[in-house]
């Protein structure tokens, strides 16, 4: 792969992962999750994950860095949406 591609993918990596964090941090300043959709959040994971394995076996560094990079913030959304469908869950046997 030429070195512009390389920069390209890098710059384009940066510029989508990048644009996923101020959701992943508004929703662990407010904790609210009310609007993310659960199953989107569980097919963003296993895609993201997907993304990474793919430009690790294929040592495609944008691919697989800008996955793995993005993948944790995921999981912290996901991981928040999953408590409030559980408390919530929760709330609907006791009433």
């Amino acid at each position: 792969m030429s070195d512009t591609a390389q920069w390209l993918g890098y710059t384009s990596a940066l510029l989508t992962t990048s644009s996923f964090f101020p959701q992943a941090l508004k929703t662990i300043r407010t904790n609210n999750t009310e609007a993310i959709s659960l199953r989107m959040y569980l097919l963003f994971s296993l895609g993201v994950s997907g993304w990474a394995i793919y430009g690790l076996i294929n040592q495609d560094g944008p691919v697989f860095w800008a996955n793995v990079v993005t993948l944790p913030a995921i999981l912290v959304v996901l991981e928040r949406k999953v408590r409030a469908v559980v408390a919530a869950s929760g709330r609907k046997r006791e009433e």
